[in-house]
Parts: structure tokens; sequence; C-alpha cells
């Protein structure tokens, strides 16, 4: 049986990849598809398609119970080492550490984005990397959540002078307000990541953190500090959902200090089988994830900057330009933000329209409400593996940048490990891997996806009939989703995004972090062009044009500023000047190309 689906997986994957191989032109660059892209997508939807037969055919019942199927780690004794008070302590203190180095950089190191630590280790180590290790390995945020221990120490030293019991006004948090303050933080948090671009500004990134801390901080001292962690605390839930998907897991707290205890080994995504249906609000969070990294994809295709071109000149919104000019708010500012509500919104209403057909193909009696709760982890997977397609390039390029900064993460000019002066290696990553690993990465979370939907069916419903029924709705709506989500992921890696189409002899570029911007041209041979250029942060330069699949460069400089230089077409071609931005945060290029 196990072999069956392992087949079928393997065959529809080695569909979509086998292929010739192909150059990419640059980190982020267009790729040639050895393939039609509508044959990926195609190929994409029919493996989800086929994972569900396979799930009808071989798993007619109920899996066993979760709890039989679990390893209990603390057999082991590296476990128990690892686990053990001490070691847990310094972990801890390494956590708080670096919390409070973040701020400090933060607060009063260079506010540099380049020469910073606090934006590089925020957005891409943290953020990115963490969420990557609760999910493919472990959630242990709740033994280094800066916030809980530097709460709980506080508790502890309160306790030390005489007061007794925790440290909070115990208000009765409100069952009907279930996780709605999470999902308004998490919708806070996406929109400095995604559309307020002054937030990898160290200083605005400290002042977040310390907002953020208040925050927190405030709802533990009126709810109680586990209250405010499973309720309230954005980050908690975030790694929590992603947590249930990984292969290590927990049980339920134990001890006055709030430690997880009773670390097991699982299956992966047996996790996320539910038989009861979470809170209304649990399932807008969910699906406010999920949303918020397809807005993340989506405004990195050509269709996005095409759409955000057209609402900054269309006529009929001048007078709303004006007016949000007038109080001081950017135009694309308020668009993006706009689209960042409708965007959850839309998914919102399409997951339970869909909601209500299951429970209408089922024949179960069960409110809209319950079955979007019922099944709305089913959906974890795929937010799992855009994740992964779309950050995981990001991380390992961009990530880059904390050897530099470890050693000087102040930006004072220090090297207190010697690696002061490593250079980002951008090369180190193709869009050929880009590519690939969405493929796979997207496929493989909406089969996962199917099963782990299949499963919960089999457990709620009366017959098996039943939940095979129920099944056709979610089905049709992940095989559509994962036809979407990978077309959005191709469009920066097979299409330019947005730049390529420009042929002005002369303008301006923002290109925003890790992409590129390109201006192309046809020459002749013997064809003179004279080529000038600044910026305000030095980028990657290149002159190139594609001989079928390989790109030549007859000009690469990999840091420059400025330049000025002639370039001679030795053959009739479309050549490109392109720049690549680098860096963490948007640059502008401004560029001429004259013929003498």
């Amino acid at each position: 049986m196990r072999a069956a689906i392992f087949s079928l997986g393997a065959s529809c994957l080695l569909v979509l990849l086998v292929a010739p191989p192909a150059h990419a032109h640059a980190f982020g660059g267009r790729y040639d598809l050895p393939l039609p892209l509508w044959l990926y997508l195609a190929g994409a939807g029919v493996a989800v398609a086929l994972s569900f037969v396979v799930m009808a055919r071989f798993y007619r019942t109920p899996p066993a119970d979760a709890e039989r199927r679990q390893i209990d780690l603390h057999q082991f004794r590296l476990v128990r080492i690892l686990l053990h008070p001490a070691v847990v302590c310094m972990v801890q203190i390494v956590s708080v550490g670096l919390f409070l180095l973040i701020l400090t950089a933060g607060l009063w190191g260079a506010n540099d984005t380049q020469r910073n630590v606090a934006p590089t280790f925020v957005w891409i180590i943290w953020w990115v990397g963490f969420s990557y290790v609760a999910a493919l390995a472990t959630n242990f945020w709740p033994i280094v959540n800066p916030w809980t221990i530097i709460f709980a120490s506080f508790e502890s030293l309160v306790q030390l002078c005489g007061r007794q019991g925790r440290l909070d006004l115990g208000l009765a948090y409100p069952s009907w307000l279930g996780v709605w303050p999470a999902v308004a933080l998490f919708w806070l948090f996406a929109w400095f990541e995604l559309v307020y671009e002054e937030s990898t500004l160290p200083q605005v990134l400290a002042t977040l953190i310390l907002v953020y801390s208040g925050l927190t901080w405030l709802g533990m001292a009126a709810f109680g500090r586990d209250n405010w962690l499973e309720k309230g605390e954005a980050f908690s839930l975030a790694f929590g959902v992603f947590g249930r998907f990984a292969p290590i897991g927990r049980h339920s707290r134990d001890g006055a200090d709030g430690q997880p205890g009773g670390w097991y080994l699982r299956p992966f995504a047996s996790g996320l089988i539910m038989d009861r249906p979470c809170h209304s609000s649990m399932t807008a969070f969910v699906l406010l994830m999920l949303s918020t990294v397809t807005f993340d994809g989506l405004k990195e295709t050509p269709t996005w900057t095409a759409f955000l071109r057209w609402a900054a000149l269309k006529r009929s919104y001048h007078s709303t330009r004006l007016a949000l000019h007038d109080i001081g708010l950017d135009f694309l500012l308020f668009v993006e933000t706009l689209m960042l509500v409708l965007i959850p919104l839309v998914f919102f209403f399409v997951y339970k329209v869909f909601s209500r057909f299951t429970g209408i193909a089922s024949g179960s009696k069960r409110p809209d409400s319950e079955i979007a709760g019922l099944f709305v982890f089913s959906l974890v997977p795929i937010a799992i593996a855009y994740h992964l397609a779309h950050y995981l390039s990001y991380v390992l390029v961009a990530g880059q940048q904390i050897i530099p900064l470890a050693s000087d993460p102040l930006g004072f000019g220090w090297d207190l490990f010697g690696t002061a002066d490593y250079q980002v290696d951008i090369a180190i990553v193709g869009a050929k891997f880009v590519w690939y690993t969405a493929v796979v990465a997207i496929v493989a979370g909406h089969v996962i996806a199917v099963a782990v939907a299949h499963f919960i069916a089999l457990r709620v419903f009366n017959t098996a009939k039943a939940s095979l029924r129920s099944q056709y709705p979610l089905l049709t709506l992940m095989v559509g989703y994962t036809v979407v989500s990978l077309w959005i992921l191709s469009q920066p890696i097979i299409e330019s995004p947005g730049y390529a189409s420009y042929r002005s002899p002369s303008g301006v570029l923002s290109i925003p972090n890790w992409k590129f911007g390109e201006v192309c041209l046809d020459m002749a041979a013997n064809d003179t062009i004279r080529y000038q250029f600044r910026s305000d942060q030095l980028v990657a330069f290149d002159l190139h044009y594609h001989d079928g699949r390989k790109v030549q460069k007859p000009v690469q400089v990999k840091k420059v500023g400025e330049m000025t230089d002639v370039f001679v077409a030795k053959e009739d071609q479309n050549y490109c000047l392109m720049w690549t931005n680098g860096s963490t945060t948007r640059t502008t290029v401004f560029y001429q190309v004259t013929r003498p």
C-alpha cells in the first residue's frame, strides 16, 4: 500500500522534472523552460488529482490513532541530555542575549540595512529560517520565546520578593474572542513585512519590536502568560501551526515554569488530522498565513507590476491620488495595503464556499463553520510548501549576510570572528534551482494536503461513501490552487519582472531587494552604444544576450555604483543591460543609453 503511494508520487514528480539542462542568466533571472509552462501546470494538477485516487483506493477506514504511532524520545539518552534543565537554561540565555543584541543594534547601531545585523536576523534568519525548522523538524519556539523567558524571569524575581502566585491580573479571557488578537497582530506583521518598505531600517525595526514586546507583556499581565501565548501571541500561533506538520511533537505543558514536556516522534503531518473543529478565528488565522505568502509571491509577477502601473496612471484615480498625497499617504502604499486586506478576504470567502459544498456533498448536517474548522489544517502543508518554494532561494542567498554581520553586528567596523570581509555569493542559487524547488514543493505540499483532508473526512463522517463524496469540492479547490500557485511562482523565474520590456534610452529603475532590472535593445554587428548609469547602492551589472539556452556576457561587473562605457556588438542580437540588487533593500538605478 505505502509502496503504491510512493511509486505514484515519484512517477508524478518524475513527469514534471525530467528535462534537459538549461542555464539561467542570474539569480532571479529569466529561465527558459525545457517544456511549455502549461505542461508543468497541467502535470502538477494531475499529480494532485491522482494522489486522491490512490488515497481513495487504499484508505477506506480511519488511520490508526496517532498516539499508537508515537515514539517517546525521552527513552534516548541524547534527548534527555538536550532537555536537561541546565541545557535548556543555556539555550534560553542565548535566546534572550540575541533578543537584546537585535534591540541594541537597531537602536544604537548603524542605521544601515547592509551594516546592521537586525534586519537580516529578524526577516531572514528568524522569521523564514525558524519557520522551516518549526515545520520540518520541531517547534521549539515555546522554549526560546524571549518574551516568555523575560516575563517568567520577572515573575520568579517578584515571587522571590514575597509575592505568591503568578504575575497577572487574573482577567478572564473572553471565549468568544478566540485568537482574533493574534489574527490582527499577524496581519500587521505581514503589512510591515510585505508593504511598508522602511521596516528593514534598523531603528524602525527596533521600534516595532519594542511596541510588540509591550503588547505581548501587557497581554500576559492581563490574562496570564499561557492564555496570551495560546490566543494572542501571533508568532506562538504561527510556529505552532507549522509545528503541527513536523515529525517531532510534544504533549501539553507541565510544571509551573510552562516548559513543554513529553517530546515524541510521529509521522509527518499527523498533527494536522483533526476530529474536532477549531474556532472560526483559528480558521481565519491559517487562511491569513496562506494568503499573505501568496500575496508576497504575486507581488513579484509582471501582472502585479502592470497592475500597479495601471493603478498609478489611471486618470479616474487622479483625485484619489491627490487626496492621499495631501494627507501624506503614498498611493501605491495605499493600493498594496488595500490588496493585503482584499486577498485574505477572498481566500476566506472561497474557502467558506467550498466548505459549504463539502457539507452538501457529504450529506452532513454540520454547520458550514464546523466544516471549515475541521478541514482548515489540511491547508497547512500548502502554506509550508509555498513558504519553502518562495523563500528558500532568499534564505540561501540573502541569509549569507549573517556571516559578515556576525563579526560586525552594529556596523562599527569590527571583525570579531574574521568574517567581516565575506562577500555574498548570489550565484549560489540559479533560476533552474528555484523553479524545480517550486515544482517539487508545491506538488508535494498539495498531495500531502489531499491526504490530510482524506484522513480527516474518514474520521468525522459516518460512512466511507460520505467521506469520499466530501472530498470532491476540496480536491477541486486544491487542484485549482496548485495550478494558480505554481503559475505565480513561475512568473519571476520564466518572465522578466516587468522590466525587460522597457526599451527607453534613459530612465529610472526601482529594483526590489534580490531582484533585477534590465533594459534591452536590438543591435546589429558592429553597432556601438554608449551607456552610463549610477545607483544609490552597489549593484551587480552585466550586458548579455541569449545564444540559444546559453547566456553570453560580454560585460560583467560584480559590485559597482556608477559606470560609463562604450560597447560594440559582435553579432546581430538582442542585448540587455541588467542590474541585480544584491542588498536587502530596494535600490534605484538611473541609466542612459545613446548611439554615438
